[in-house]
């Protein structure tokens, strides 16, 4: 199949399967909001650090919450706030199963079902891929960087350039992983097997330039646009966080800031969802047909005759 048809057949796809979509927000929704609270906290570090000169430590929020809150209530919010990191950080995992597997029924024109199953089971292969990886990620870099500035003293500047060394040497093997979840939810491969095929397929198809091109420009999109809603949606609570809180009393303008907060999120996400699905839809299609060809190294399939 050409790069042209993959793109076509992954946007068909995309439109035409809501349940698809439907995992695709709740994870884009979970993701953007971790991303938007990494975000803001550094914000508020670096606020903190270059006017205030007073950088706030990892604690701050909760200290500040047991100090002017009822006990009970400033350990609720605190639980909760726990929790939900911990289902941000975990679910997109279980959503991207889903999201794969659905999206390869889809195209073999399979019943669309069983997403759960396929999230469930495929859970912690894909966990395990992502966070061999982990420092790949923007966020991830950032927030290590700042750690290492804040607490590193002397040597934080070094631990830096060794981070942005890590983050590009990931992101050069996530490249060539980038089969390596297709393999483990449609052929359960398992992580080696996987990553070893993610390899292979990649190695002997690389001179396909048209093909790889159009995916990486897909993926640059969406890392483009992420980044930009990302940075854009706090700035627009803050702004208005602050703006509220010079003629409205602050219980009042932190609810609505909040409310705002949400809204943008939820509605920056269903974009996402389009985004994050048709990317992983190409992925899943291109795994497919490429998996299906005879591999280049064999000449014979050393059957008897």
């Amino acid at each position: 199949m050409k790069p042209r048809d993959v793109i076509a057949q992954a946007w068909v796809i995309t439109k035409k399967e809501r349940i698809l979509r439907k995992w695709g927000f709740v994870g884009a929704l979970l993701r953007t909001m971790l991303n938007a609270k990494l975000f803001l906290f550094q914000a508020w570090l670096i606020y903190s650090y270059f006017i205030l000169h007073n950088p706030i430590g990892f604690f701050t929020i909760e200290r500040t919450l047991l100090t002017n809150l009822p006990t009970w209530l400033a350990v609720s919010i605190i639980m909760f706030f726990f929790l939900l990191l911990f289902i941000e950080w975990l679910f997109p995992h279980f959503a991207k199963g889903a999201i794969i597997g659905l999206g390869a029924k889809a195209y073999r024109k399979e019943e669309i079902k069983g997403g759960f199953i396929l999230g469930l089971y495929n859970f912690f292969p894909l966990f395990a891929l992502h966070e061999m990886l982990f420092i790949s990620t923007w966020t991830t870099a950032i927030t290590l960087g700042s750690l290492a500035l804040r607490y590193g003293a002397g040597a934080g500047p070094i631990a830096c350039v060794f981070i942005i060394a890590s983050w590009a040497v990931s992101n050069i093997v996530e490249f060539f992983w980038v089969f390596s979840e297709e393999a483990v939810v449609v052929k359960k491969t398992g992580i080696k097997g996987g990553i070893r095929q993610s390899f292979k397929l990649v190695i002997s198809y690389f001179g396909h330039v048209v093909f790889l091109v159009l995916l990486l420009f897909v993926i640059a999109l969406r890392i483009v646009v992420n980044l930009f809603m990302v940075i854009l949606v706090p700035a627009v609570v803050l702004g208005l966080g602050f703006v509220l809180a010079t003629f409205l009393p602050p219980a009042v303008s932190y609810s609505i800031t909040t409310l705002a907060g949400l809204v943008l999120i939820a509605f920056a996400s269903y974009f996402f969802a389009y985004i994050e699905v048709f990317r992983q839809t190409v992925w899943t299609i291109t795994y497919i047909e490429l998996s299906a060809l005879k591999e280049l190294d064999v000449i014979e399939d050393g059957e008897e005759k």
